[in-house]
């Protein structure tokens, strides 16, 4: 009798081992679910800094700056679609004195909003300027600074308009180089400046992080003596600059201030901002 219950028992067992066994293959046929990805931003979409915070991080707060740093420079602003209408006499009043607004991307795009913040800062009493989102595995350097001249980057010496913006940066939309190697992004970037200098008689200033620099141009010097230097670090100091600039003119210090998200300062006074203006 035992030897009877022992045998239907070890039956049962067997059987449950063999089902078992078979819903574990089964399960480890069937692939895994792949991981969710961020979608890319639609093309035109980009805007000063998109890649700053994700690629750099942030390694101070704007609080921490010294105030002798302060106080030699002046607060500055930029702008894109996606700020629509800004509150720029709240900016005012609260000492921003320039601004930069979005004006194209690539070839194609024109920031909507770019007439009303254009003039909107200079209404408020604002030196303004404006800042071409460079792409340059979608066109040519030389393309890409006429569309930016013809569509509102150009300079005129009434001591109120800066020089035109290149913001130069982390792709958004794919190869953080945009497909380019060392040399090819330099020489892209030396169409885009020769042309915008024969266009306008001012060298654009050229936006970027070092990082991105160090990383997509291989550290180039050449255009530290001509063009003057925005650099992104949201930091309490701007680090290390951009390899041939031993100074910067203007630095993105945060992308969340009050009013609007993206802060700078031009390191100067409003006097010497008015005098980089006029050229």
């Amino acid at each position: 009798m035992r030897r009877s219950i022992s045998s239907r028992y070890g039956r049962s067992r067997l059987r449950l081992t063999v089902v078992l066994s078979g819903l574990l293959l089964t399960a480890a046929a069937v692939p895994a679910a792949p991981a969710a990805t961020q979608p890319a931003p639609v093309r035109g979409s980009a805007y000063m800094g998109i890649g700053v915070m994700a690629h750099d991080g942030i390694t101070g707060t704007p609080d921490a700056i010294p105030p002798a740093t302060r106080a030699g420079q002046t607060e500055g602003v930029d702008v894109s679609s996606y700020q629509r209408d800004v509150a720029w006499s709240t900016l005012w009043s609260s000492g921003t004195r320039w601004a930069y607004t979005k004006a194209t991307e690539g070839t194609s795009y024109r920031n909507p909003y770019f007439g009303g913040q254009y003039q909107g800062a200079y209404d408020t009493g604002m030196v303004r300027g404006a800042y071409h989102f460079a792409t340059p595995d979608s066109s040519g350097g030389t393309a890409q600074a006429d569309y930016f001249v013809d569509h509102g980057g150009a300079w005129s010496a009434d001591g109120r308009t800066l020089p035109g913006a290149l913001d130069i940066e982390w792709n958004p939309y794919g190869d953080s180089c945009y497909g380019k190697s060392t040399v090819g992004m330099v020489s892209w970037l030396g169409d885009f400046l020769g042309r915008y200098r024969a266009r306008t008689g001012r060298d654009a200033v050229i936006y970027t992080s070092t990082s991105w620099w160090t990383l997509c141009t291989g550290g180039y010097r050449g255009f530290g003596s001509t063009n003057p230097l925005w650099v992104a670090r949201y930091a309490s100091s701007p680090g290390t600059l951009p390899a041939g600039w031993s100074a910067y003119t203007m630095w993105q210090y945060t992308s969340s201030g009050a009013t609007v998200g993206d802060h700078d300062r031009f390191n100067g006074s409003p006097d010497t901002l008015g005098e980089f203006a006029t050229g």
